[in-house]
């Protein structure tokens, strides 16, 4: 008899049910709409936070469209019960690049609505942390593409040149 035309049994009885429902599943043309899924958005300590719409036919994905920088994750209505001070950590986690950055864009809007003024010094130490996590952001950034492409030594270098940069703080 040729391997063609023998049948495979399945080994257990679980895989015996499931080969059984797969042989008697609807073709393509009795099954009905084709499902669409918002995956993610993805952990935000990765980079390049991502969302992806799937289009399912069953278990098969059929289609699948990134949405790249997908970040609301409702930050805005756990800070309504906080005061001004404890939402600090909240905003450094959304950008892991230059987690800083953010921290000083919500301070600047905190004090403009107070109406503080911030001595020169103070302003001055937070141009020098901003640039330094910018420049951290780059290394990172450079990095993880990098990575993307298969570069891992690359990510290495960066990642390393970016500790560096925040040891000396």
């Amino acid at each position: 008899m040729p391997p063609e035309s023998r049948e495979i049994e399945a080994p257990d009885p679980l895989a015996r049910s499931l080969q059984a429902q797969a042989e008697s599943a609807p073709n393509d043309e009795e099954i009905g709409e084709k499902m669409v899924l918002n995956m993610g958005p993805s952990h935000p300590a990765t980079h390049g936070v991502l969302r992806l719409v799937l289009e399912l036919d069953g278990e098969i994905v059929t289609k699948a469209t990134p949405d790249v920088g997908y970040l609301h994750r409702g930050d805005e209505k756990i800070a309504e019960n906080m005061q001004y001070n404890q939402f600090v950590p909240y905003t450094d986690r959304l950008d892991y690049l230059a987690p800083l950055s953010n921290n000083v864009a919500y301070a600047l809007a905190v004090e403009k609505l107070m109406g503080w003024e911030i001595p020169p010094r103070g302003k001055a130490i937070r141009v020098i942390c901003c640039e330094t996590a910018r420049i951290s952001a780059h290394l990172l950034g450079l990095g993880a593409m990098a990575l993307d492409l298969g570069a891992m030594t690359v990510f290495l270098y960066t990642f390393t040149e970016r500790e560096k940069l925040y040891n000396s703080l």
